[in-house]
Formats: C-alpha cells, structure tokens, sequence
C-alpha cells in the first residue's frame, strides 16, 4: 500500500480526526511482520540522507506534531535515527524565550530552517502558535486565525528555496495516550517523561483535535503537505513514515556530484604511492631477516 497517498491530507480537504482509525495496521498482523519491510525502508533512507548530503542542492524539513504521548520523540529514535548525524539536526520548539517572544512567531522557526544538504527534524512547530495558543487563549482568534496563510505563505517560501517539507500528525486515540502515560509511571525509567501538565492537558481533548482539524486542513498544500499517520502501534507508526519519507527522496531523483579532480590521476597517484609503500615494507622485512641471520 501506497501510505504516502493513504495518509495525505489532500489540499482543500476536511479533516476529521475522529474517522480516522488511529488503530489501523494495514496487512500486517504484528510488529514482527512488519520488520522486514521497515529495515529496507530505514536503510535506503540512510543512503538517501547521504545522498542529499553529498549533493547538496536541496534540503528535507520534517514537521511533527502529535498530542501528548503521540510518539514524536520514538518516530525520531526508531525512523529517523538511521540517520547520519552529520547531516541531520533535530529542533524541539518549547515555550519561547523573552527574547523570541519579542519577534513574531515565526522568527525562531525561520532560524532552525535546514540549508542545502540538510534534513532538518521539528518537534513541535509554528504550529504550536494555532494550536495551544488557540486552545488556551493566549492571543485573540483575529489573531491566530490570520496565522494559517501566514504559514503557508512561509512554508511556500521554503520550498521555492529548495526546501522540500513533508508534515506528519501522529494520530492516536484518547485511550491510548491513557495507556502510555500509565507506562510512564509504572516504568522508573520513564519518569523523566512525566509531566504536571499530561492530565491537565487531557481536559482540552476535543478542543485540541478541533484545532488539529483546522490546522491539517488549511496548511495541507501541495508543496507541503500533511500526512496523519495511524500511530496507536509505534512500529506501524514507524512504518508509514519510514516508507513516506523514503518514497518523497526517492522522487527528487538526486544524484551524486561530479568529482572535482581528475580520478585517472588520483588513482596513478595512488598506485605509485602503494607500490612505493610495498617497496618500504619489503625493505623492512629483509632488514629484520638480516639481523635474525646475524643474531
């Protein structure tokens, strides 16, 4: 199945979360059906990441955004952890600082944009500014309500730039984040995660997933689109984006750069300095049989 068309919130539509089965698995039984097919997908895009880094005419921005306990920071573990460090950067956007606040909301969001060559991964986004900012009344809704076209009209800029922005909503169910914040208390190691705000949070539901609605359908556009992702089974979950991401690299048709120097000469270069290395080694081994004869 084609996930990055399964799950693409096509541009103009209508979400509704609550048709969506967060639930959903697909052919696969269990995870262990699934881990053939999710290693070649972490794989290839390993060597697409390297790809992209080596060419360096264009760069990947990865938004995700879930409700708590949606499983951003196990989608950056499991699927986007294959990649190579050196080319990828992960930017968790929190409550902004004073002096971030003091700039409009997408100053600190343009800063963190990837360059060339780069895949830049957002846990949490400017979509926090019509989201929680919405749900809590932190500004007006003649406020947050402009902020819609402001974010594509950014995001477009991206993209004209060379930026290609793929967006993912990690869908899970009411229950399901119950069940994943009683694991944190029950695991020691997971206390870390706890926080006071998870059950607070709870109360707001419905006026979350109104808010998510809203915001996949007005800022799901062809050149950044939005994907929910069914995420109550992480290693679907892992999956869909995996084969996502995979897919999208895949259509950039990329290429590596022609080579800067004469590889002819390069690799006379080198065989010359192998055999002259080979002569010294050969040089060392009779000078050690001459003094064992003469020992």
């Amino acid at each position: 199945m084609k996930y990055c068309e399964k799950f693409k919130v096509k541009s103009g539509g209508k979400v509704r979360l609550d048709k969506i089965d967060a639930a959903f698995k697909d052919k696969h039984e269990d995870q262990t059906s699934a881990l053939g097919e999710l290693e070649k997908y972490t794989q290839r895009l390993r060597e697409l990441q390297y790809l992209m880094y080596a060419e360096d005419k264009r760069s990947l921005l990865i938004i995700l955004q879930a409700m708590d306990a949606g499983g951003k920071d196990g989608t950056i573990n499991h699927v986007l952890g294959s990649m190579n460090p050196q080319g990828t950067r992960v930017c968790g956007f929190k409550v902004p600082s004073a002096e971030e606040a003091s700039h409009d909301f997408l100053w600190r969001i343009h800063q963190a944009a990837p360059h060339r060559g780069q895949v830049a991964i957002f846990n949490r986004s400017h979509y926090e500014d019509v989201l929680v900012s919405r749900v809590h009344n932190y500004v007006p809704k003649k406020v947050w309500s402009k902020r819609f076209d402001l974010i594509n009209n950014f995001e477009k800029n991206l993209v004209d730039s060379g930026t290609h922005i793929l967006k993912f909503y990690l869908h899970i169910s009411e229950d399901e984040q119950l069940r994943r914040f009683k694991q944190r208390i029950d695991d020691p190691a997971r206390h870390w995660k706890i926080s006071e705000s998870d059950y607070t949070e709870r109360e707001y539901w419905d006026d979350y997933s109104k808010a998510f609605e809203d915001a996949l359908s007005k800022c799901s556009t062809e050149h950044a689109p939005w994907f929910v992702i069914p995420a109550n089974h992480k290693w679907f979950r892992n999956l869909a984006v995996s084969q996502i991401v995979v897919e999208t690299l895949e259509s950039l048709k990329m290429e590596f750069p022609k080579p800067t120097v004469d590889i002819s000469e390069v690799r006379r270069k080198y065989h010359m300095a192998e055999k002259e290395e080979a002569a010294k080694n050969g040089n060392k081994t009779k000078d050690k049989n001459r003094k064992k004869d003469k020992g």
